[in-house]
């Protein structure tokens, strides 16, 4: 069992706007790396169905085609959530709560971006591979990144007690 070194709980010296300012900072920084991969990976959903192999699809690919472009459309709008939020009630003071809202919908977001790197995967894999391990693949990844999204996170805010 490893031990970790008590830290003096020192937290931040700021005020209530003073750290709504930073988490908005720090939180626009990480929707911007999420919202450039699901623009990338939406942008190319939009495209499929213009190829010539998109007529050759089954009924059940054109299926999980048109889920997977309405799950990268929902993603992005729930990515882009949080800009149009802020642009709204900005000069209304309240800042804390914005970032609360902000949080919530990047973090919906994610689990949506989750779902739709999920489904283009089972569709890209469907039509590369034509093989019955194909859902067992798009498993094996999703709980890949279940852990590194969510699991991992979830057990580092548990593990490790925030310094006040």
């Amino acid at each position: 069992m490893e031990s970790h070194p008590q830290q003096p709980a020192q937290g931040r010296h700021e005020s209530t706007e003073e750290r709504a300012d930073r988490r908005w900072a720090e939180l626009l920084q990480e929707v911007r790396v999420t919202q450039t991969g699901v623009q990338i990976l939406f942008g190319f959903l939009l495209t499929v169905v213009f190829t010539p192999k998109f007529a050759t699809l089954s009924e059940t690919d054109r299926m999980i085609y048109v889920v997977t472009a309405l799950l990268g459309a929902a993603t992005t709008g729930l990515l882009i959530g949080p800009v149009t939020f802020h642009r709204f009630v900005t000069g209304r003071h309240i800042k804390p709560e914005t970032v609360i809202w902000a949080s919530r919908l990047t973090m919906l977001g994610a689990v949506f971006l989750l779902a739709t790197v999920a489904s283009a995967l089972l569709l890209i894999l469907r039509v590369a591979m034509n093989d019955s391990a194909v859902p067992w693949l798009v498993g094996g990844l999703v709980v890949w990144f279940v852990l590194c999204w969510f699991a991992l996170p979830a057990w580092a805010r548990h593990h490790y007690h925030a310094r006040k």
